[in-house]
């Protein structure tokens, strides 16, 4: 039996084929109307056929795929969405004292902080991969294996004890300060628990070479003397380091900033990136 949108696309068809034939009798008439059905019928089932193989899906588990990932989108965007909204406004409120302008480029894992300091140019780059750092606490495996033996009531528990804090991970931030004609500082740290940890401080005649925005440039840099490691500094200079890096913007606030921008921006690209693989696998 011929569906309903068979019989729709032939129907135009057939009107068209005979209006077009002479009315000089019914019996001429009736062939030219079967040999159009005819006609009609046979490409309007083929095309509705190739049309659905095209269709189907890839793999047999295609189905099963895009509803788990768009229950996990659904999930995602739902979630924490307050919460979300505040530590925007907090991100914002931060960049905006500091007067840093952003670039935060959609779908890149870099984002790069510049202002102006005096006649300095300050540059700070940061990388969303750094969230998959999360760090673990070395005592964990020697506590459990301490505490294995003993009660259940080692698991209660104690009164006023403080709640668990969340897993911290290790944001590393390169920083740049250029002057003009006296080329740039690069200073290397980590921002770790509201604490900036400076691992190595060098001096480029070249601004290029400190920024090293290329491959090319970041093997150069390598050629070059980066200075002693921080660790190795006198503990009071390092501590004049320190100040020096916070007048210009890189104070307590800031770090705390830089750490819940890497989480803000990480969900924001997962979120995308869930929708855009549930695209593909759905076309």
């Amino acid at each position: 039996m011929l569906s309903l949108r068979t019989l729709a696309r032939a129907a135009p068809r057939i009107s068209r084929s005979v209006t077009r034939m002479p009315l000089c009798s019914t019996v001429i008439a009736r062939p030219a109307v079967a040999q159009s059905w005819k006609q009609t019928v046979k490409p309007a089932y083929a095309a509705f056929s190739t049309a659905n193989v095209f269709r189907e899906p890839a793999g047999e588990g295609d189905i099963e795929l895009i509803a788990k990932l768009e229950e996990e989108l659904k999930h995602e965007k739902a979630s924490g969405q307050e919460d979300a909204r505040e530590q925007q406004a907090s991100i914002d409120y931060t960049l905006e004292a500091g007067q840093w302008q952003v670039k935060d480029v959609e779908g890149e894992q870099e984002v790069v902080l510049t202002k102006t300091f005096g006649n300095e140019t300050i540059r700070v780059t940061f990388t969303v991969a750094d969230i998959n750092n999360l760090a673990e606490d070395p005592m964990d495996d020697l506590t459990d294996d301490a505490l294995a033996d003993e009660g259940d009531y080692q698991n209660k528990p104690a009164e006023n004890e403080d709640e668990a804090l969340p897993p911290t991970f290790p944001a590393r931030v390169n920083v740049t300060i250029e002057k003009p004609n006296n080329g740039a500082l690069l200073v290397q740290a980590v921002i770790q628990d509201g604490d900036l940890q400076i691992e190595e401080i060098s001096h480029f005649k070249n601004a290029d070479i400190a920024n090293a925005q290329t491959a090319e440039k970041d093997w150069s840099r390598q050629s070059f003397y980066a200075g002693p490691p921080a660790e190795n500094l006198d503990p009071e200079l390092l501590a004049f380091w320190g100040r020096y890096l916070e007048e210009r913007g890189l104070n307590l606030e800031f770090q705390n900033m830089v750490t819940d921008y890497i989480a803000f921006k990480e969900q924001k690209e997962y979120v995308r990136w869930l929708d855009n693989v549930r695209k593909f696998v759905a076309a």
